[in-house]
C-alpha cells in the first residue's frame, strides 16, 4: 500500500523555476496555494480529484466558462494545463518530458478556447436580439398606454363638464326650494307669533312656554320678537296689548339678569354663556354687563395697593369674559373704564386733593407717583383685547383722571421750586448769621466798580468776611437734587408739546437760585472782601472762592448735560438754553478774572511791603564787606517764602490751563517787581555778589511756577 507522503506529487521543474524566481510576496502566495490548485471547488470535487491522483489518473481539463470565473489567474491556468498533460511535468524525470506533446496539447486547448469563444459570442448575439425584441414590445405597450391615457383624460373632461352641469342644476333647484321654503317658514313663524299675540290680546297666557320656567329661553325669543312687532302697531288701538307685551318683556329680562347673576355667583360659566346669548337681543344686555362688572369687583380690592389689585382683577376676569360674552373686547373695555372712572379716580383725588393747598412738595411727589403707576398699569392692560385702538382708549382714560391736575402742574412746580430754593438759601445764610446784602446795580455802583477794576483804588472799606466764602457744597447738592426731581416730574407729567418750554422754565429757576443768588452773590462778596493792594497782612481768600465756584459750576454743567439736554435736544429751546448758559459763564468769568487780578495785585503789594520793610540800603553796601556771612538777604528769603505759599494756593484753587495762565501773570508781575526793586539800590563789589545771590534765589523760586516764560524772565535779571 502506498504511503500517505507518496500521494503528494513532487514539484515539476516549471513550478520550481517559478518559485525560485518569484519575489518574497509571490513565494508566500505559492506556498499558500494548494499543491493541486484545481481542487478549489467544493469538497466532492476535491475528493474525486484525490482518488484520481491515487489511481494515477488525472482527469482531462475541460474547457468551460467556469474556468474563467473571477478571480482568474492566467499563470496558474497554464500551470494546471501543463501538469495534467502526460510528459509535460516533472513526473518521470527529465527523460519523460515531451515538449511536442505539450505543444500539441496547448494547440488543442487553444482550439477549444476558440470554440468556446464562438459559442459564447453566439449566445451573446442571441441575448441581444432577444433584448431588442423585448424593447420594441415595451415601446409598443407604452404607446398603447399613452393612447389609453388620452382617451381616459377626454372621458374625465366630459365627466367634469357633466358634473358641473348637474351641480348648476342642483344649485338652481336649491334656490327654488329655498325661495319656496323661506316664505313658508316665515308664514309658519308669523302664524305662531300671531297665536301668542292673540293670547296677549285676550289677556290669558295659556301656552306652556310662558308658564314653564324651564322654557324661559324660548319664551325670551318669542317675547323679544313680539316686542319688536308691538312697537310698529298704533298706540290708540293696541295700547293695552303693547303694555302687556312690554310688561312681559321687562319681566323676562329681569328674570334672565337674575339667572345670570345667580350663575355668576355659582361660577357656572356655561349657564352664564347661555343667558348672555339670550340677553344679547334685549335692551337690558348692557345692564347685564354692568351687573357682571360690579359683581367682579366685589372683594377684589382687599389690599392697600389699588394698582396691583386692578392688574390682578383684570388678569383673572379676562379669560372668563372670553368664555361668556360674544364680544369680550367690549366687556373688558367697559370693565377697565369703570375701574378707572371709579376706583382709580377716587384714589387719585384722595391722595392729591388733601395736599394740593397745604403741602406742595408732597402733592408733586404724589402726583408723579400716581401718574407713573397709572401709566405702568395701562401698559400692562394693553396685553388684553380691548379693541383695535386700545392705546388711544387707555390714554383718554388717564387724561380724564389727571387732566385737571396736569393743567396746573407746571405752575405748581415753578412756585414750589421758587419757594424751596429761597428757603434753602435763607436757611444757609441764617446758619452763617449773615444778612444777605443787596447788590447794587445803579450807575454810581457800576462807576465805582469800573474805577476799582481799572485803577485798583480803594473806593470805600473792604468787607471783612473772616475767611468765609459763602459757597456751600451741601446747599448746591440740595438745589441740584430738587431740580433733578423737577426735571423728572416735568418729563413725566408735561405734554410732549409743552415739555421743552416747561424744562426751560425750570432751568431758569436753577440759574436764578444757584448761579445768581448763590455763586454770583458769593463772587460779589468775595470781590468786596479783597483788600487794597497796599494792605498789610491781607487774607487773600478769593482763591478759595474761585476753587469752590469752579467745583459748583462743574456740577451745574453735569446736570445741564444729563438732565436738561435730553428734554430739549430736538426743540428750539436748546439754543435759548445754550445762550443762557453762555451768558452765565461769561458773567462769572468776568468777576473771576476781576477778583483774580485784584488778588494778584494784593500779592504784589504784599511783596512790595516785605521788600520795603525788610530790604535795607546797607544790604548791598555793607560797612564791613569782609564779614558778610549770609547767602541772600532777609527780604529775599521772606519774599520767596511768601511767593511759594501763594503759588501752592493757586495750584490748589484752579485746574487745567487756568493754573498756567494765572501763574504766568503772577510771574510777570513778580519779575517786574524784582527788576524795579533792584534798580533802586547802589551796589558795592560784595553787595553786588549778594544781589546776584538774591537773584539766584528768586530764580529758584520762579522754578516752582513751572511756567517757561517766568524762567526766561528771571534769567534776564
Amino acid at each position: 500500500m502506498r504511503s500517505f507522503k507518496s500521494l503528494s506529487p513532487p514539484f515539476f521543474p516549471y513550478r520550481k523555476l517559478c518559485y525560485q524566481q518569484a519575489s518574497c510576496q509571490q513565494r508566500l502566495k505559492l506556498k499558500n496555494c494548494h499543491i493541486f490548485p484545481e481542487v478549489r471547488g467544493n469538497c466532492r470535487q476535491r475528493v474525486l480529484f484525490w482518488f484520481h491522483s491515487i489511481a494515477g489518473r488525472v482527469p482531462k481539463m475541460t474547457t468551460t466558462a467556469q474556468l474563467f470565473e473571477e478571480p482568474f489567474d492566467a499563470d496558474e491556468y497554464i500551470e494546471r494545463l501543463a501538469w495534467r498533460t502526460p510528459g509535460g511535468g516533472s513526473k518521470g524525470g527529465a527523460e519523460a518530458f515531451d515538449p511536442k506533446r505539450l505543444l500539441d496539447e496547448f494547440k488543442s486547448h487553444i482550439e477549444e478556447l476558440k470554440q468556446l469563444d464562438e459559442k459564447i459570442q453566439r449566445k451573446v448575439e442571441k441575448l441581444e436580439d432577444q433584448c431588442h425584441g423585448e424593447a420594441k414590445d415595451f415601446a409598443r405597450k407604452v404607446q398603447d398606454l399613452q393612447r389609453s391615457n388620452q382617451v381616459a383624460f377626454q372621458h374625465f373632461q366630459e365627466l367634469d363638464e357633466h358634473i358641473s352641469y348637474v351641480a348648476t342644476k342642483v344649485c338652481h333647484l336649491g334656490d327654488q326650494l329655498e325661495g319656496v321654503n323661506t316664505p313658508r317658514q316665515r308664514a309658519v313663524e308669523a302664524q305662531r307669533l300671531m297665536t301668542y299675540f292673540n293670547e296677549f290680546l285676550d289677556g290669558d297666557l295659556r301656552s306652556d312656554v310662558f308658564n314653564d320656567p324651564d322654557k324661559i329661553k324660548e319664551a325670551a325669543d318669542i317675547i323679544q320678537k313680539l316686542h319688536l312687532i308691538a312697537q310698529e302697531l298704533p298706540f290708540d288701538r293696541f295700547a293695552d296689548v303693547k303694555a302687556k307685551i312690554a310688561s312681559k318683556y321687562h319681566d323676562l329680562e329681569r328674570q334672565l339678569i337674575q339667572e345670570f347673576t345667580a350663575a355668576q355667583r355659582r361660577g357656572e360659566i356655561g349657564r352664564m354663556r347661555e343667558v348672555a346669548a339670550v340677553l344679547l337681543h334685549f335692551k337690558g344686555y348692557a345692564h347685564c354687563v354692568d351687573v357682571y362688572i360690579k359683581q367682579c369687583q366685589e372683594g377684589a380690592y382687599t389690599r392697600n395697593d389699588v394698582f396691583e389689585d386692578t392688574a390682578a382683577l383684570c388678569q383673572r376676569v379676562n379669560k372668563q369674559v372670553a368664555e361668556v360674552f360674544s364680544s369680550p373686547e367690549t366687556v373688558m373695555a367697559k370693565l377697565i373704564q369703570n375701574i378707572f372712572e371709579n376706583k382709580l379716580q377716587a384714589h387719585v383725588r384722595e391722595k392729591l386733593d388733601g395736599t394740593r393747598q397745604s403741602d406742595a412738595e408732597q402733592y408733586l411727589k404724589n402726583l408723579y407717583d400716581l401718574y407713573t403707576r397709572t401709566t405702568a398699569l395701562a401698559t400692562k392692560l394693553t396685553e388684553f383685547n380691548l379693541g383695535s385702538d386700545k392705546h388711544t382708549f387707555l390714554s383718554k382714560l388717564i387724561k380724564s383722571i389727571f387732566s385737571s391736575y396736569l393743567e396746573s402742574y407746571i405752575d405748581m412746580e415753578r412756585e414750589y421750586l421758587r419757594n424751596r430754593g429761597a428757603m434753602i438759601l435763607q436757611r444757609y445764610y441764617d446758619s452763617k448769621n449773615h444778612q444777605k446784602r443787596a447788590i447794587g446795580s445803579g450807575s454810581i455802583q457800576e462807576l465805582k466798580e469800573r474805577i476799582r477794576q481799572r485803577t485798583n483804588l480803594p473806593l470805600g472799606p473792604s468787607l471783612d468776611t473772616h475767611g468765609e466764602t459763602f459757597l456751600s457744597p451741601e446747599l448746591v447738592v440740595n438745589l441740584l437734587q430738587e431740580t433733578r426731581h423737577a426735571f423728572e416730574r416735568c418729563h413725566r407729567l408735561s405734554d410732549p408739546s409743552d415739555l421743552p418750554k416747561n424744562a426751560y422754565s425750570i432751568f431758569l429757576l436753577l440759574v436764578e437760585h444757584l448761579c445768581v443768588d448763590h455763586i454770583d452773590y458769593a463772587l460779589e462778596i468775595g470781590l468786596s472782601a479783597i483788600p487794597s493792594s497796599d494792605a498789610k497782612n491781607a487774607n487773600l481768600y478769593f482763591l478759595d472762592v474761585v476753587q469752590q465756584a469752579n467745583s459748583i459750576f462743574h456740577l451745574f454743567d453735569k446736570q445741564f448735560n444729563d438732565q436738561l439736554m435730553p428734554l430739549i435736544s430736538s426743540s428750539p429751546k436748546l439754543a435759548e438754553c445754550l445762550q443762557k448758559k453762555k451768558e452765565v459763564i461769561e458773567q462769572m468769568e468776568v468777576k473771576l478774572d476781576t477778583g483774580i487780578d485784584r488778588t494778584l495785585n494784593c500779592m504784589v503789594g504784599q511783596m512790595k511791603h516785605i521788600l520795603a520793610t525788610e530790604q535795607k540800603k546797607t544790604d548791598f553796601r555793607p560797612e564791613d564787606e569782609n564779614n558778610v556771612m549770609i547767602q541772600y538777604t532777609t527780604a529775599c528769603s521772606k519774599v520767596c517764602a511768601y511767593v511759594s505759599r501763594q503759588v501752592e494756593h493757586v495750584r490748589k484753587s484752579m485746574d487745567g490751563k487756568n493754573v498756567d495762565t494765572v501763574l504766568t501773570e503772577l510771574g510777570v508781575r513778580f519779575h517786574r517787581l524784582i527788576h524795579e526793586h533792584l534798580q533802586q539800590f547802589s551796589y558795592s563789589s560784595m553787595g553786588g555778589m549778594l544781589a546776584i545771590c538774591d537773584v539766584a534765589e528768586y530764580r529758584r523760586c520762579a522754578k516752582n511756577f513751572r511756567v517757561i516764560c517766568d524762567k526766561r524772565s528771571m534769567c534776564l535779571l
